[in-house]
Parts: C-alpha cells; sequence; structure tokens
C-alpha cells in the first residue's frame, strides 16, 4: 500500500521463494491494522433523483454515521459534523434517514429525534425532545408530512410501545408531542410503512409477540383519507405462521411482497378479487429455491425494485450466496440471472435501467455499485476500503457441506491457510479457528472480510458455518432450530471441524471457535458442553439464557420462546444449555471481549461469566471497551480485539506471531504473554 513490494516479492512482481514458519507464524500481506485504518461501514445506499445516498460509519470518527450524496460532481457530506446518523428502533435500527431532493431527514441517534437537514447541513428538529425513537419513513409529499415508525420509551418500566406515526414537515412537532399523529396501533411490532404511488393506500408489515418478524407477519393495506388518517387495516398477505416481508408498491399501483408460502421466501404479488381488498391473496411470480429478503434485524431493507421496462429486479439468495435476476411481474415467464462478479448484494435499488447496491465478493470489500441492467456494466461509487489487496494474496472462500447430527447436512464457508510468501513446515496440518453468525437467523457471506484474511494469510484455517436455522437454505432449514438453540449450531460446528480434521484438512488438536451476539452464546455452549474445542473467544456472548431473557429489550424479549421454550415455563431447559452454569465443563482457554454500552448482551453477562471463570480456575483474559455498543464500531477497538485474538491463538496454540502485539490481561496462563517480535 505503500509502493514498496511486499514480503516475499520482488520489485519484478516475481514471488521469491517461500519462507518456512510454522502456521500462525507467517508474515502476512494483510496487515493488521486493515481491519480499521481507512475502513468505513456502509449502509442504506438509495437513489434520490439521478443522485445516490448513503450511510458512512467511519472507524476513525468512533463508528458514527454519516450521510452522503454522491453526484457526477462528487461525493459530499450531508450531515452535521459530529451528528450520528443511526436509529435504536428494535436496538438494531435502520431506516435511519429520508433524502428526496431538498428534503433530507436523519435520525439523531443522541436524542432520538428526527432532524430536518438544510443544504448549509443545520439541521432543525422536527420531532419532540424525549424517549422516542423513529424509523422507516416514507414521505407523503401531498399531506407534507413523513409516515414513520415510532418507539415510545416513556412508560417508565413497563414495555416499550411501536405504532405508525406522522410527522409534519414543518416542524410544528418540535415542541408539541401531540402534534406527532398516531396513524396504526393495536399490535406489538410495526414496519415497512410504504405508501401508494396515489398516495391513497398504506401498507405495511405487523407481528406480535412470541414471534420474531420471520416466525409470521402480517401485510395489512388502509385506505388513507384525504386528511390524512387511516381507514381500517386489512391483511393482505401473511399469518401468525407465515413470513411475509418487504411490501412495495409498482409504479403501477400493484403490491408486491416476498412471502414464504412454499418453504422459500419468494415474490408475490398481491392480487384481489375484483378490487376488493378483503379476499386479496398473495401469488407468486417466481418461484424458486432461493430466497428474495432476509431476516429484519434491521429496518428499510430491499431486496427488490422495479426497472423501466416493468420487470422486477431482485437479489435472491441460494447455496450461500446472492445473484441478481430479472422477473416477469405477471410471472408469466421464469426468471433471467444477470451476471454479475458479486456473490453479496444487499440495499437494492432501481431507477430506470440501472440498479444501486451494496456489493461484494471473496475479492473485493463490500461497495456502493451502480450497476446497468442494459449491458451489466459495474461502476464503484465507494469501497469500504480503499486497500490495494492482490486477489492473488487472499485465501478464497470455499463453500463446503458437511454431514450433521441425524444424518443432516449442514453448511459452510471454508478458508485455507492461504500465503503465497510462505509455507509450513513438512508434516505440520494447521490450526482451525470455526467461527458462525450472529442472529442466530443469519447467514456467513463470501464478502471480502479483514478479519479472517488476517487469520488466514497467517496460516490459520477459519471455517465460517452456517448452522441450522441459518437463512438462505429454505424454511426447513431455518426452522431446525426451533427449541434446539444450543444444541443443533453446537452440533453442526462440532460437525464442522471434525470433518475438516477426519480429512486431514486441520489440526485435530488444534481446534478453536470464535463468535458474537448468538454466536458468542455457540462458542461458549461449544466449550461446555462438548470436549473438541482448545480454546474460545466470545464477542459480548450470552452465557445465562435466563438472565438474558430477562434483561434484553422488546425485539427480542420473546425471542427465546421459540428458540428453547416459553420461560419460565421451560426453566430446566434454559438452565441446561446456559454455559454460566455448566463452566465445570470448559477445560480450555476463553477470551471475552465486551462492549460496556452493549444493551442487547449487557457488560453484567460478560462480567458473569469472567467470575464464574476465575472461580473455576479456567484461564482466561477480559477485555472491556469503553464507548462499543452490540458490535465494536471504534478503530482502536476493532484492532485491539483482533491483535487480542492473535496472541490468544498463538499462547494456546503454541505459534509466535509475526506482529508486534500488546500483552493481554490473562489470568491463569500457562505461558507467557506479552509482546512478539515481529
Amino acid at each position: 500500500m505503500t509502493g514498496e513490494p511486499k514480503a516475499g516479492f520482488t520489485r519484478a512482481g516475481t514471488v521469491a521463494a517461500p519462507a518456512e514458519a510454522p502456521y500462525g507464524s507467517w508474515r502476512s500481506p494483510v496487515p493488521l491494522e486493515l481491519v480499521a485504518e481507512g475502513f468505513v461501514r456502509l449502509a442504506e445506499p438509495r437513489w434520490d433523483g439521478d443522485a445516490i445516498t448513503w450511510l458512512e460509519g467511519r472507524a476513525e470518527d468512533g463508528g458514527r454515521q454519516t450521510l452522503v450524496r454522491w453526484t457526477r460532481e462528487g461525493v459530499r457530506d450531508v450531515s452535521p459534523v459530529g451528528l450520528n446518523v443511526r436509529t435504536r428502533v428494535h436496538e438494531y435500527g435502520g431506516g435511519a434517514y429520508l433524502a428526496a431532493g431538498d428534503l433530507v431527514v436523519v435520525s439523531d441517534f443522541a436524542t432520538g429525534r428526527l432532524m430536518r437537514v438544510g443544504p448549509d447541513r443545520s439541521v432543525t428538529p422536527l420531532t419532540p425532545a424525549g424517549r422516542w425513537r423513529y424509523a422507516d419513513a416514507c414521505l407523503d409529499a401531498s399531506r407534507k408530512r413523513l409516515i414513520c415508525v415510532r418507539e415510545d420509551h416513556t412508560r417508565e418500566g413497563r414495555e416499550a410501545v411501536n405504532t405508525l406515526v406522522a410527522v409534519p414537515l414543518d416542524g410544528a412537532a418540535a415542541d408539541d408531542p401531540a402534534r406527532v399523529a398516531e396513524l396504526a396501533r393495536g399490535s406489538d411490532f410495526v414496519a415497512a410503512p410504504r405508501l401508494s404511488p396515489d398516495g391513497r393506500r398504506l401498507a405495511w408489515t405487523r407481528w406480535n409477540h412470541p414471534n420474531m418478524p420471520w416466525d409470521g407477519t402480517e401485510c395489512v393495506v388502509a385506505d388513507v383519507a384525504a386528511a390524512g388518517s387511516l381507514g381500517a387495516a386489512m391483511v393482505v398477505a401473511g399469518d401468525a405462521r407465515t413470513w411475509v416481508t418487504q411490501p412495495a408498491w409498482s409504479p403501477s399501483g400493484e403490491l408486491y411482497l416476498s412471502a414464504e408460502l412454499d418453504g422459500w421466501l419468494n415474490l408475490c404479488r398481491v392480487e384481489t378479487g375484483g378490487g376488493n381488498a378483503a379476499v386479496a391473496r398473495p401469488v407468486s411470480v417466481a418461484p424458486m429455491a432461493a430466497e428474495i429478503g432476509g431476516p429484519e434485524w434491521n429496518l428499510g431493507y430491499a431486496d427488490y425494485g422495479f426497472a423501466a421496462d416493468g420487470t422486477i429486479i431482485a437479489a435472491a439468495r441460494s447455496g450461500g450466496r446472492d445473484r441478481l435476476f430479472r422477473i416477469d411481474p405477471a410471472g408469466g415467464a421464469d426468471p433471467v440471472e444477470i451476471p454479475l462478479p458479486f456473490t453479496e448484494l444487499d440495499y437494492l435499488g432501481v431507477r430506470g435501467d440501472r440498479l444501486v447496491s451494496l456489493a461484494a465478493s471473496p475479492t473485493t470489500f463490500r461497495s456502493v455499485v451502480v450497476v446497468s441492467l442494459l449491458d451489466g456494466s459495474v461502476e464503484v461509487l465507494r469501497r469500504a476500503s480503499e486497500a490495494i489487496l492482490d486477489p492473488a494474496d487472499l485465501a478464497p472462500a470455499e463453500p463446503v457441506e458437511f454431514p450433521t447430527t441425524g444424518g443432516r447436512t449442514a453448511h459452510g464457508i471454508l478458508y485455507r491457510p492461504h500465503n503465497r510468501a510462505a509455507r509450513a513446515p513438512a508434516g505440520e496440518l494447521p490450526p482451525l479457528l470455526v467461527t458462525s453468525h450472529g442472529g442466530p437467523t443469519s447467514a456467513a457471506n463470501a464478502a471480502l472480510t479483514v478479519s479472517i484474511q488476517v487469520l488466514a494469510t497467517r496460516g490459520i484455517a477459519v471455517l465460517d458455518v452456517d448452522y441450522g436455522g441459518s437463512t438462505g437454505y429454505g424454511r426447513e432449514y431455518r426452522r431446525r432450530l426451533a427449541g434446539s438453540w444450543g444444541v443443533v449450531d453446537v452440533d453442526d460446528c462440532v460437525a464442522g471441524a471434525r470433518a475438516l480434521a477426519d480429512r486431514g484438512i486441520v489440526d485435530p488438536a488444534r481446534l478453536a471457535i470464535e463468535g458474537g451476539s448468538a454466536s458468542g452464546f455457540t462458542t461458549l455452549a461449544a466449550l461446555a458442553f462438548r470436549d473438541l474445542f482448545r480454546a474460545g473467544v466470545s464477542y459480548f456472548g450470552i452465557g445465562n439464557l435466563a438472565a438474558f431473557a430477562a434483561e434484553t429489550h422488546k425485539f427480542e424479549s420473546r425471542y427465546l420462546d421459540g428458540l428453547l421454550g416459553p420461560y419460565p415455563a421451560a426453566r430446566d431447559v434454559y438452565e441446561a444449555r446456559s454455559p454460566i452454569f455448566h463452566l465445570d465443563g470448559i477445560h480450555s482457554p476463553v477470551l471475552v471481549l465486551q462492549g460496556l454500552d452493549d444493551r442487547i448482551v449487557p457488560p453484567a453477562e460478560a462480567e458473569r461469566i469472567v467470575a464464574a471463570l476465575r472461580a473455576n480456575g479456567i484461564p482466561h483474559a477480559y477485555i472491556p471497551f469503553e464507548g462499543e455498543d452490540h458490535g465494536f464500531r471504534k478503530a482502536s477497538s476493532i484492532l485491539r480485539s483482533i491483535q487480542a485474538e492473535l496472541a490468544f491463538y498463538g499462547a494456546v496454540f503454541g505459534f509466535v506471531p509475526a506482529d508486534p502485539l500488546p500483552p493481554l490481561p490473562f489470568v491463569g496462563a500457562p505461558v507467557s504473554w506479552g509482546s512478539s517480535a515481529g
């Protein structure tokens, strides 16, 4: 990145003889600092006329998200310096801004208020100060208002209330909460308000405890009166057992959505009998063994849009990757794939014959791209990192399948150790790190991930497991986790490690497991209930399931009903699967990393785990991070965590990393921990 030749290469670009070094101690062309330096978190790209807007979370700015706008003249920041464009609705947020020409509205993370941003980047409040949060807005231009989700936290000691509200654009509600008009209430959750092109109908999704949205949701439609009030809401798709998501109106006023009717989340058109919404039903327009849409951990997702010729452009996931399709809106023809050099596609927006999306592949960073739907050409507007990495230096992402419990098959992505400038001694097998996604209904992805490449290019194999419960393999696969969290996910992670060891790919004596949030729970459970892994790393992992159910936020407060059983009726299950009650089963070192501002897995959870590890004499290290939430955003925190991981694996597995690393606060270490020479 400085113009100097990389280790192991000559200035002519030829590869020198690889240097022999143990796995884990290779000098890597991927610097540790790359996990944080110059890296931006990209989200929510959207069309704004011919311009494109998106959010950038900049690690050097403490992870604050800034709204930016691209035009042919360049890219500029839109939101004010220091304002964090983020919302905490459902705690995970999403749908944090709306941009429509001169109208720009953002959610101020610090206050929860909606702010109108002027051309000079000044802000004017649109909503009152108080314990309210707003997200996922749509513009009701004729009535000069926004329609959005509001989460009301004003009732001390009681559950937040989620409703659809209308916010006037003239600022009249900034000092008068009564001017925020409530439009729809009565369900535990609402999302995705979408106004028809003529402004006369509003569609949205809703669901109730104990469901998560992917367990079963309703899409409802209501007429909008001239004055702005809503008529009776009528269910047009979905129920408590059927997942429907992402409603959107076509330019001609037809309602589409994704619905899991036949085992896969497919695109549907809502048909009405003679225009009677009371007999509406969703009809699949593109049946396929793939999923258009994903779990609604964030608001504001879009996985399809309408092209100039009337066709629908959609991203569909199967086999651990996304593909882009052109779909006949009437369902009269088979979907046609549009070839692209990407495996990951998020936040699709279609305007005319162009598509904007977040896109990535195993050799390209997540980027905001514009794709021509006429010739498939791609223009990159912004990369998550401007670092230049030679694809030949990167460990390939290899989809794998392996047998698991009950004669079933599980999936994952394998990264074998890869470094053109290094080789291991003859006969040595590499250590393996098993990781998995959070959620736990999310999915592994094959986007270029620096943290994985940091390890693989230093000689550590990585297996990213899509355990039973993951999205992207159909309803049957996702529902494997029902009542079986802490069993199926652990079984699949263990099965993946064993399969690679049995195939002679990795060292069976040097197996580690790592994960964050729900994956942190899987990590702790694998250490407590299985005797396979020799080390574990937990990022804000859940140790006490009953405490998590009692302390977590509204969105997930009943999540465990489906994963474990209702509490307290299923108390025995919660205790049987909570690692914190079974730490006598952990005999391997553990590294615990925790954000002190985390409200999803509170710091008290990590502290309980650490206290129990200490009481049981289990070697461990604990690093708390001030100012960090559920997922680290500061450059210093991100770098420190990967440094800690590498030092931890080196000490446990007996190799000396080639990087200078700060010491760890290790308790009961079997070896001396500290800096290693670079």
